[in-house]
């Protein structure tokens, strides 16, 4: 059954019992480059089979978009002869990634104790919400962690109610933590022969995903609120108004600021000594705002964009999804890939030897079920 594959991953194996999110996408991106993923999936599929819609063909897009790559099979492990499979499965890993609460594979004999007594390379990995210790009978909801952790209470208009973010922010991130911490387990076999067990949390994820606002509370003591689209501490670093719509500006230096100014015709703005360093202009924001804004006003954004673009201010028109692929293909990023008529986003690492693969579509429940059983049992 093992199949031969390329990519920097190829010839590894990877037990995947996760669903939902964090865990199939980092399978899928290790999948991607090369490693040979099995789904393990229960009797009723993957809950994103039925998360719609939007849908392809009657399939939810959200299960496409993160199960790419793989193959799938459906065991009851309430049933010896699909336990032992799962069991010889994990024997035979690699790689074993999981994101059950906390102990709850334990009475199937998956646990990382048990399954590493009979395979003592594996690297296993558990996804988690909260933890292991106090917090690991929470449900691991994303949208639970964006309002426990403090993203929410950044998100949304400053006199407005909190706001999600528009993704499932920190499952993507714990995904991301996840495949990092398995590649660097991976590579510490590779120097001692010996597998670990790799443990992942979204709320771990989530306050070092807050970098500045996390970091301005646990070493400077301030607690960050919210500022709708403003930045605490840059100015301009937000939408400002055009003649037909708004425009990012953003002058994450003093030069940048200065080439801004250049284009804007506002010379002595950076000579002025309440805007010509960052602080300046981030203490003075509300003084310096209409200055800008007027002489925005004067133009079309399409028309800022490519002139601030030239200057080398950054800057970017609001676009909807769609508008972001198309910038991308016309940037030649190529962001779409198309797997048996299904199409699906590129992954976003490039090698310069070994690049990503794009040989299987997602796969239907049980898809590869007869073959990965009757491999296991040889």
């Amino acid at each position: 059954m093992v199949q031969q594959s390329t990519g920097p991953l190829a010839g590894l194996l990877v037990a995947d019992f996760s669903r939902i999110l964090a865990g199939p996408y980092a399978t899928m991106l290790l999948a991607d480059l090369g490693a040979q993923v099995i789904k393990v999936e229960s009797p009723g599929g993957d809950d994103t089979r039925t998360w719609m819609p939007p849908t392809r063909d009657g399939v939810s897009t959200y299960y496409l978009g993160i199960n790419r790559n793989k193959r799938s099979v459906a065991l009851d492990l309430k049933q010896p002869d699909d336990l032992a499979a799962a069991q010889e499965l994990a024997r035979r890993a690699d790689v074993l990634i999981e994101n059950f609460r906390p102990g709850g594979l334990a009475r199937f004999g998956l646990d990382y104790d048990t399954v590493t007594a009979n395979n003592e390379k594996i690297v296993y990995a558990s996804i988690s919400g909260f933890g292991t210790g106090a917090g690991r009978d929470f449900p691991g909801y994303d949208l639970m962690v964006q309002a426990i952790s403090g993203l929410m209470s950044l998100t949304g208009d400053p006199d407005g109610s909190p706001y999600r973010a528009g993704i499932s922010v920190f499952d993507v991130m714990a995904g991301l933590h996840a495949s990092i911490g398995i590649l660097a387990a991976l590579h510490h076999r590779g120097e001692t022969g010996r597998g670990q067990h790799v443990e992942v949390n979204l709320l771990s994820s989530a306050l070092s995903g807050l970098v500045n606002h996390s970091s301005g509370y646990v070493a400077g003591g301030t607690v960050p609120f919210r500022m709708g689209n403003a930045h605490p501490s840059l100015f301009p670093y937000e939408p400002l108004p055009t003649a037909d719509g708004e425009l990012i500006v953003i002058a994450g230096n003093d030069g940048q600021f200065r080439k801004l100014c250049q284009v804007l015709d506002l010379p002595g703005l950076p000579d002025d000594r309440r805007f010509g360093r960052n602080q300046d202009r981030t203490a003075n924001r509300e003084e310096l705002r209409p200055l800008l804004v007027e002489r925005l006003a004067k133009r079309t954004k399409d028309e800022w964009f490519r002139d601030l673009l030239a200057a080398g201010v950054p800057c970017a028109p609001i676009n909807t999804i769609d508008g972001g692929v198309a910038l991308a293909e016309e940037l030649g990023l190529d962001p779409v890939v198309t797997v048996d008529a299904v199409p699906g986003v590129r992954n976003p690492i490039t090698f310069s030897d070994t690049p990503a693969r794009y040989e299987l579509p997602p796969p239907g429940l049980d898809e590869h079920g007869e073959e990965i059983r009757a491999w296991l049992k040889s």
